[in-house]
């Protein structure tokens, strides 16, 4: 029997031999984090011109960088397809609407990204994962695989299991400790603003944005503590990310994803957004 043209060979690479591959290929790693409210465009529905623009951006950048994504967007994919009756707690019930969401989302982006020729993947990850040295290992050696033979791993928390990100963070967190575990060289943040704005300009209805800054601490005296209609983080839990990642030596970029070309444009220097440097 001949071979099957679908079938793709994976090479086995461990992480400090994939390390050694990627200098040699000189890319830069970037960790994106999609909120939801990129991912819908300040809609009720997951926009696949969004998830197209991004996979356009990712095709064209991809000779000098690799990604790797972590994207919110379960909740309100299933929420396009179904209205759940419960008496039980709202948590739950948001779990449950990710379960259902979360092979659709991944099913937008497939299609989408397909057609741009650009594979991707799904990894379910829980803040446990973070806390063992075992589970450390494994992601790391999945995902450096995943990479290494072209596919985008496409990263969410594990709802079913966890409800930490559902109730605080819109994956803000999960994308630092992501992007720490695995040493990207850029942690970037699509929210629906134009980076962190001074607190004075907001009340002015006039918003200036925080264009660079070191000192974190600057930062926190600026934001607000709302949060935006589909996420769940605003303001703070992003400084919290940008705090983890400065840690572990990782610049972040808040940028606004509901801008078309907003990586390629933030990466150079066109799109007004924060930078947060180490």
């Amino acid at each position: 029997m001949g071979d099957n043209p679908l079938t793709i060979s994976i090479s086995k690479f461990t992480s400090s031999e994939y390390s050694t591959s990627r200098q040699v290929m000189n890319k830069k790693r970037i960790l994106l984090k999609i909120g939801s409210n990129t991912l819908t465009k300040e809609t009720n529905q997951i926009s696949r011109g969004k998830i197209e623009d991004i996979g356009r951006q990712i095709a064209k950048l991809n000779s000098h960088y690799e990604f790797i994504i972590v994207s919110s967007g379960a909740i309100a994919a299933a929420k396009q397809f179904v209205k759940l009756e419960h008496n039980g707690e709202e948590i739950n019930v948001k779990q449950a609407l990710a379960a259902i969401g979360q092979p659709h989302l991944m099913r937008i982006f497939q299609e989408n990204f397909r057609e741009l020729g650009l594979f991707t993947s799904q990894c379910l990850l829980s803040y446990a994962d973070f806390e063992k040295p075992e589970s450390q290992e494994n992601i790391k050696n999945t995902i450096n695989v995943l990479v290494a033979n072209n596919f985008i791993p496409i990263i969410n928390e594990n709802d079913t299991v966890s409800t930490d990100e559902i109730q605080f963070g819109d994956n803000d967190k999960l994308a630092a400790l992501t992007a720490a575990l695995l040493k990207a060289d850029l942690l970037v943040i699509a929210t629906n603003t134009d980076g962190i704005y001074t607190k004075a300009s907001i009340k002015d209805d006039a918003p200036i944005t925080i264009a660079s800054v070191s000192d974190i601490s600057v930062l926190e005296k600026e934001i607000s503590l709302e949060k935006s209609s589909h996420g769940t983080g605003g303001m703070q839990s992003k400084i919290e990310a940008a705090t983890i990642a400065q840690k572990a030596a990782i610049e972040t970029r808040i940028v606004n994803g509901l801008k078309d070309n907003f990586i390629i444009d933030a990466l150079s220097g066109i799109l007004e957004h924060t930078k947060i440097t180490v």
